[in-house]
């Protein structure tokens, strides 16, 4: 598996006449993996780590960001995005956070979003729908994946590298990323990976403990983890995939995860539309 991936990005690389990559390194698995991909294809020299956090991330998103860069050995820059955001006007759209411990936050974050009148925030998400309240949650965090890949791609335009990106399998079928946003790369290395797949691999490339011990979280609103937000395991999830990719019997499966499951899958489209032209006649 390894070798395959490190094989496909040294020539993919190469084809297209990069010198390098960068990579946003968010602290947590996914990243991790793939800048530990990146040196194993090009070597530490030509890797860039870019670190990017704001006010809301976790304390602990530098701290592991900076264990798997240094860890590795390569170059990283740090450039917190709080102002950016701050001067579109992103942050007035919530509560302020000055004086609130993180704590706190997170268990505000979490009762809004299931008190919140919604059929499920979820697929409310991927169908851009909801109440104001809801719709302005989804602008908040979204711009913030936005924001960050202008930041990629100035530092690797800069350098004449690829930006990496690190959507895996299982977030790309369920639509779990930011359309212009995390989906906004030269090279995916991991999209053919369920996420149970690239814990795999992380062992297999020595990610640090803690970072393969974190709960998976795109790190954008105080408490919300990506399992919280799917409503179940990435175990259960990948599971259910994989055998729906097979064909294969799901009468041993809770019927709920999998009406779960197929209602995400259905809406998923609303997350894949780019651009249409509508012509006369």
């Amino acid at each position: 598996m390894k070798e395959d991936i490190v094989q496909f990005l040294r020539k993919t690389i190469e084809e297209y006449n990069f010198r390098g990559a960068v990579v946003g390194v968010s602290g947590g698995l996914d990243s991790a993996v793939v800048i530990s991909l990146c040196v194993e294809a090009l070597g530490k020299d030509r890797v860039l780590g870019v670190i990017l956090p704001e006010r809301d991330s976790s304390p602990d998103t530098l701290k592991d960001a900076v264990i798997v860069c240094e860890n590795l050995n390569v170059e990283y820059i740090v450039k917190p995005i709080t102002k950016v955001l701050r001067a579109m006007g992103v942050y007035r759209l919530q509560p302020s956070t000055l004086f609130i411990p993180r704590k706190i936050q997170e268990r505000y974050v979490k009762n809004k979003w299931e008190s919140l009148p919604k059929r499920d925030a979820y697929i409310e998400d991927l169908r851009n729908e909801g109440n104001e309240e809801f719709l302005k949650g989804i602008a908040y965090y979204r711009i913030k994946h936005r924001v960050r890949m202008c930041h990629l791609y100035f530092e690797a335009e800069k350098r004449g590298y690829a930006v990496v990106g690190t959507t895996n399998k299982t977030e790309y079928k369920l639509g779990f990323y930011v359309k212009w946003g995390d989906d906004a790369v030269d090279i995916e290395p991991i999209l053919h990976l369920y996420k149970t797949q690239v814990y795999e691999l992380a062992k297999e490339l020595d990610v640090p403990e803690k970072i393969l011990r974190k709960a998976p979280s795109p790190d954008l609103i105080p408490g919300i983890t990506d399992e919280f937000a799917i409503g179940m395991s990435y175990q259960d999830v990948d599971r259910i995939l994989m055998k729906m990719e097979k064909g294969e019997n799901l009468s041993d499966e809770d019927p709920e995860k999998i009406r779960r499951i197929k209602e995400i899958l259905g809406n998923v489209r609303f997350r894949e539309i780019r651009m249409r032209s509508l012509l006369p006649g």
